[in-house]
């Protein structure tokens, strides 16, 4: 296996540690995800720029880099939605909108089409891969601070959770909707599956 599809696979591992470290109590824990999480983002750049560097595009890496991506984000927001930190909902348009999505590319794949990555939907990545990062700051700030800032965890902090979680779906649903448009012809097809 080479070096980028074993990044790829560590960032699926890197998920259930973080996972993990979530549920356990403390500044530490909560410091260490933190900390993992930009590893695994580091990881999803890192083992792109190293298969394309070293010539290393293997079908298996193909593969696995958006599955890897999909299960950090969707993985770490379900577990938000357990502790109670962003609604159930908004997590199920970001799952429904990435399974329909992967659908679909499979569909044309199927068809020898290959649906190439658009911006709109690398702009979802990045505001994904923030509201993970700020959610997951603020825990570790709601750690150290505990009770001297509670009215402030309690105002204002789930408030800006909120706000990030809206731009994350607000830009999923669009980059959704552009997918669809720009694959329309896709759709229009006789052709049998």
């Amino acid at each position: 296996m080479a070096l980028p599809t074993k990044l790829t696979v560590l960032r699926i591992l890197l998920t259930f540690v973080i996972m993990v470290l979530l549920f356990v109590p403390g500044a530490l824990a909560k410091g260490l995800a933190f900390a993992l999480f930009v590893l695994a983002c580091a990881t999803d750049w890192w083992d792109g720029y190293l298969a394309r560097r070293w010539n290393q595009i293997t079908p298996l890496g193909v593969l696995l880099d958006p599955i890897a991506d999909k299960v950090l984000v969707i993985g770490l927001l379900m577990s938000f939605v357990q502790l109670r930190l962003v609604p159930a909902w908004m997590v199920l348009v970001i799952f429904i909108r990435e399974l329909v999505i992967t659908g679909v590319r499979l569909y044309a794949a199927r068809r020898q089409i290959v649906i190439p990555a658009a911006t709109e939907g690398k702009h979802k990545t990045v505001s994904q891969m923030l509201t993970i990062t700020v959610i997951l700051g603020l825990l570790v700030v709601r750690e150290l601070v505990a009770e001297r800032a509670a009215v402030v965890w309690l105002v204002w902090m789930p408030r800006l959770i909120l706000l990030a979680m809206w731009v994350t779906v607000a830009l999923t649903v669009i980059s959704g909707a552009s997918f669809f448009w720009r694959n329309r012809m896709l759709f229009q097809s006789r052709e049998p599956l």
